[in-house]
């Protein structure tokens, strides 16, 4: 082969290679967070399966959810409770099984707020003090209040739970009999 064939053969070779390679990438369009239309909401729970449990919350937007504060009483000394939002804000049932199951629009299976996959309305077990009282101060990440969006909890229900979530077994963590129902409602 003349010299002239080899740097043919190279150039072709050169060219052949960029031709397979991998196109830029294409701009993506920036994803626009859905953000909450409410300013403040409040959940007055009530009890529910014959329990004393009851309290009233305060749901606040913030940054990268919603933050929930307030005060539960009504609880056994130092008990240990499961606590969600359910996918329904129907408290009517005297078991508050009308609420129905775990919030969860993303379709995720049961766990923990703060670790891994879970339902958008999972959060971890309240913890009552020696007097059955437990203060709220909780951030739900990944929702909205008000505005409609698949993530919003406006209008549906807040359930304390009679045992502590394992944040394991599936539906919903075994968390025992629904004690407190009160339904999610956006302050005008």
């Amino acid at each position: 082969m003349r010299s002239s064939q080899v740097v043919l053969a190279a150039v072709i070779a050169v060219g052949l290679a960029a031709c397979g390679s991998t196109p830029p990438p294409r701009p993506v369009a920036p994803v626009v967070p859905v953000v909450s239309t409410a300013q403040m909401a409040e959940s007055n729970l009530s009890p529910a399966s014959a329990s004393l449990v009851s309290g009233r919350l305060a749901l606040v937007p913030d940054a990268r959810g919603v933050h929930i504060t307030g005060v539960i009483g009504g609880l056994q000394p130092l008990q240990v409770a499961g606590f969600h939002v359910h996918e329904r804000g129907d408290c009517s049932a005297v078991d508050a099984s009308s609420a129905g199951a775990h919030f969860n629009p993303a379709g995720q299976p049961h766990g923990r707020n703060s670790a891994g996959a879970h339902h958008a309305g999972d959060m971890d077990n309240l913890r009552a003090d020696a007097q059955g009282r437990v203060n709220v101060d909780i951030r739900l990440p990944a929702v909205t209040l008000g505005g409609g969006a698949a993530t919003d909890i406006a209008g549906r229900a807040l359930i304390v739970h009679a045992n502590a979530d394992d944040y394991r077994s599936q539906p919903a963590g075994n968390a025992g009999a629904r004690i407190a129902c009160g339904v999610i409602r956006v302050v005008r």
